[in-house]
């Protein structure tokens, strides 16, 4: 018997750089910051709410859009935070996380031959979407070295056959965070098309030193146009339940549900339920920023015994680095020395560029307990 041989739909994928770190790391006995989620639990009370939800009996389908409750509660965080209303009933759509809503944005809405503007370095599940949807990817690299968005190569990037722009602020994976003049800049940039936007804000409560995250919903220029993607999994440290939402108008909401109730129709249950439960209480998801910057500011401390040279941290819970006094190797093959050598994993930055650009810079994630960073720091000061 032969299995029939396939023609790849994906050629250019492979074995990420996220599963080699982490299996070296697990081989060297290595502190992972490498992998972006955290080592500690979340609040109990959240857990009782769903354990709560599942001994009320709550374990059934719920709607395809999602539970009534727990989108009336994002509709009202959305409208207190930014000052935006959008209708519960036909405009938000809750998601097996924040990966699956972008997955099925880019389906609902890219044809094959349309043109989707991602800006690099970019989240690695952005570029295979867009592909697979038939779509062709244009990538715009932002900054580097700060990491910020340079509109005149994004508005030189825009063609007739441009059909979308995904962007991703607080950014993952530099930590950067877009300013309103930004955004502003970019409404004025897509005022004159028929561009969609797509916005992955799912680092939307970390942003620090005072800063606010400027969400599309903000810039009713935007809104109008944009499928704003968020994710309970990073704002309430449960990133393995696999539950987020989208926020669009109607017109774009109701294609976005045509393709949801057929990849994966419903998201779990109880957990939608304990969610809306707990977001009853505004202050898990306003404490956040001070959470993350306590966090953020003791492993800066740390690393200012080594020879690191700390780029900006705005947002998110990634800290990125310059390698270029501490090695001559490339970002990869440093990476792996790092877990190695010193026993405290990494991501090389090129890894999230298509062509793999290598400017010296590797990527820490800091959303660990103390006693981890401190660990990983011991380590670290080594250099």
């Amino acid at each position: 018997m032969r299995t029939p041989i396939l023609q790849t739909k994906l050629p250019s994928v492979g074995t990420t750089i996220f599963t080699v770190m982490s299996s070296l790391a697990a081989e060297k006995s290595a502190v992972n910051l490498g992998q972006g989620f955290p080592d500690f639990n979340c609040d109990p009370l959240l857990v009782d709410a769903v354990t709560g939800a599942m001994k009320q009996g709550l374990n059934q389908y719920p709607p395809m859009i999602g539970v009534a409750s727990l989108r009336e509660a994002i509709a009202k965080k959305i409208m207190a935070l930014h000052g935006h209303e959008y209708i519960v009933a036909t405009e938000i759509t809750i998601t097996a996380g924040a990966t699956q809503a972008i997955l099925t944005a880019i389906l609902a809405v890219v044809h094959a031959g349309d043109e989707v503007i991602v800006l690099e370095p970019c989240y690695d599940s952005y570029v295979p979407n867009i592909e697979l949807a038939g779509g062709v990817p244009v990538r715009v690299p932002l900054t580097p070295g700060t990491f910020r968005p340079d509109f005149d190569k994004i508005a030189a990037a825009i063609t007739p056959n441009t059909r979308a722009i995904l962007i991703n602020s607080p950014h993952n994976p530099s930590g950067t965070v877009w300013t309103a003049q930004d955004m502003q800049r970019l409404q004025e940039i897509l005022a004159p098309t028929d561009l969609l936007l797509i916005s992955d804000e799912v680092y939307e409560h970390m942003v620090f030193d005072g800063q606010q995250h400027q969400s599309a919903a903000r810039f009713p220029g935007l809104t109008a146009r944009a499928l704003i993607v968020s994710s309970f999994g990073k704002t309430y440290h449960v990133t393995g339940w696999k539950v987020g939402y989208v926020a669009a108008p109607a017109a774009l909401s109701d294609e976005f549900r045509k393709v949801h109730q057929f990849n994966v129709f419903t998201v779990n249950t109880p957990v939608q339920y304990g969610l809306a439960s707990y977001m009853a209480d505004p202050k898990p998801y306003l404490q956040l920023p001070a959470f993350y910057q306590r966090k953020r500011d003791l492993f800066r401390k740390g690393l200012e015994r080594t020879k690191f040279k700390l780029l900006p941290s705005e947002g998110t819970y990634f800290q990125c680095v310059d390698i270029a006094d501490v090695s001559d190797l490339c970002e990869t093959e440093f990476c792996k020395w790092l877990t190695s050598e010193i026993g405290v994993a990494a991501i090389p930055l090129s890894a999230f560029y298509g062509d793999g650009f290598d400017q010296r810079v590797v990527r820490f994630c800091f959303a660990k307990k103390d006693e981890t960073l401190t660990a990983a720091l011991d380590r670290l000061a080594k250099l």
